[in-house]
């Protein structure tokens, strides 16, 4: 049987970053930000060649282990067959190994970029199953959930299967990271978790991570509250005590800040008129950034000559850490 018939164009891939849990909401809740990390990608004749910017430009694989790659060629199996030939040109804003998402990022730019370069790779791979396959290779949805929808996501799985629902954040709230100078391996990060949490704790958790829906949609004020978490950012503590030392400084200010994903990057969900304010209140150490909520997720944009070739000619980059 033929394999599938691949586009001679290049197609042009953006990923949102990501922050996942939101304090309570553990693997199931995530916020698409608006940092981004672009894709060029283009069926060749033979070989693989691959051109990295930016983040990750001197430590990342260029051959068959990086991340991008490996999803798309998982994608290109599901989808029928591999081309001959590949180019992949990245340039890479979203922080690598600070909770910001990075590596859901590669995920869904690799498989989101294999279905556009694909001649019907819509049909064979719709997004509820672009979806569950962005889960399968990144282990749990929470990320790739916000990263493929944008917005603000609730991911869950039933029957093994990922499924999420995309809501609309309040307008007003901004989110500001405060991203530290060095990274904590999200490995690390789970390898602190207890396989059992109090009773106590996970109802709790439960009472804030359905408050945490209602504040983020439609009433902002309660946000505080709706951030208190009781089971993973206290045990992860020792692998990043600045970064929970500063949650507990903005918090105890009134700022609802929280661990980004298995961190150590600080999220603080701020209002318009405070977010300035905010992001000066880390002090040194610490690249502090007001960003924008992503409302689009992956997508595939319109590509110019001079964006086809090299890093250089790549997108311009929106204001982020």
């Amino acid at each position: 049987m033929a394999g599938p018939a691949f586009r001679a164009a290049a197609v042009r891939v953006r990923v949102p970053a990501t922050s996942a849990n939101l304090g309570p909401g553990f693997d199931a809740l995530g916020l698409a930000l608006g940092l981004y990390d672009d894709v060029v990608v283009r069926v060749a004749d033979s070989g693989l060649h691959i051109d990295i910017a930016g983040e990750g430009a001197d430590t990342l694989p260029r051959d068959e282990k990086h991340l991008l790659v490996r999803s798309l060629r998982t994608a290109f199996d599901v989808l029928g067959g591999q081309p001959r030939g590949l180019e992949v040109v990245c340039a890479n804003r979203i922080p690598h190994g600070r909770g910001l998402g990075s590596s859901s990022a590669a995920i869904c730019a690799g498989i989101t970029a294999a279905r556009a370069v694909t001649i019907g790779g819509g049909e064979k791979l719709d997004d509820t199953a672009l979806l569950e396959l962005a889960t399968e290779i990144e282990g749990h949805p929470d990320n790739v959930a916000a990263c493929l929808l944008g917005g603000f996501t609730l991911a869950w799985t039933e029957a093994g299967a990922a499924r999420a629902v995309r809501m609309e954040a309040a307008a007003s709230v901004v989110p500001v990271v405060f991203v530290p100078s060095n990274p904590v391996l999200t490995e690390t990060a789970r390898g602190l978790l207890p396989r059992s949490v109090p009773h106590v704790d996970a109802a709790a958790n439960a009472g804030r991570a359905a408050l945490l829906v209602e504040a983020m949609t439609r009433r902002p004020e309660l946000l505080l509250a709706a951030t208190e978490d009781r089971i993973h950012q206290e045990y992860r503590a020792p692998a990043m005590p600045e970064s929970t030392a500063l949650v507990g400084r903005l918090r105890a200010d009134g700022v609802p800040a929280v661990i980004s994903g298995a961190g150590p990057t600080v999220l603080a969900l701020a209002e318009d008129s405070t977010a300035d304010k905010v992001a000066q209140l880390a002090g040194d150490g610490w690249a502090a950034n007001r960003l924008a909520l992503d409302t689009s997720g992956a997508g595939v944009l319109p590509l110019t000559a001079a964006q086809s070739g090299l890093p250089g000619g790549a997108p311009g980059a929106p204001r982020g850490a």
